[in-house]
């Protein structure tokens, strides 16, 4: 099953959107992630709302991939970016059709978090990168 957010930025970068999702501030762009930790830039752990999983990160294309590497339903996401439409993409799948109604939920609200944290995370990015004013 996919679940899926945009959120509208433009201005933003490929290369700054794969800089910012790194695994150690997973939990300052995702509220549905509590803690993360980095073993290596592209391995950690983490704990969220299902609980604590192994995750892997790797640099695609346009974006960045995850996966929960020990989770039942092989629960992955990509952060991506449409440059032309300037839009940040959240794109998460797992391994059911159908999956529990309460479990479909809690995905949502994971895709929901990951919206919010691109949108306040990127718009923080950009003011803080604006010269100030006189």
């Amino acid at each position: 099953m996919e679940f899926l957010r945009e959120v509208h930025h433009p201005g933003l970068g490929i290369p700054d959107l794969k800089t910012a999702l790194t695994i150690g501030d997973l939990p300052r762009l995702c509220a549905s992630i509590s803690t993360a930790t980095a073993h290596t830039e592209n391995d950690g752990a983490l704990y969220c709302l299902w609980g604590a999983f192994n995750v892997r990160r790797d640099e695609i294309r346009n974006g960045v991939r995850y996966a929960l590497l020990d989770c039942p339903h092989a629960l992955a996401w990509t952060v991506t970016l449409d440059e032309a439409r300037g839009h940040v993409i959240i794109h998460c799948t797992i391994d059911k059709t159908h999956p529990d109604p309460e479990f479909a939920e809690s995905i949502h609200t994971f895709v929901a978090d990951w919206a919010d944290g691109m949108r306040e995370g990127f718009a923080a990015l950009t003011r803080s990168a604006e010269p100030a004013s006189p």
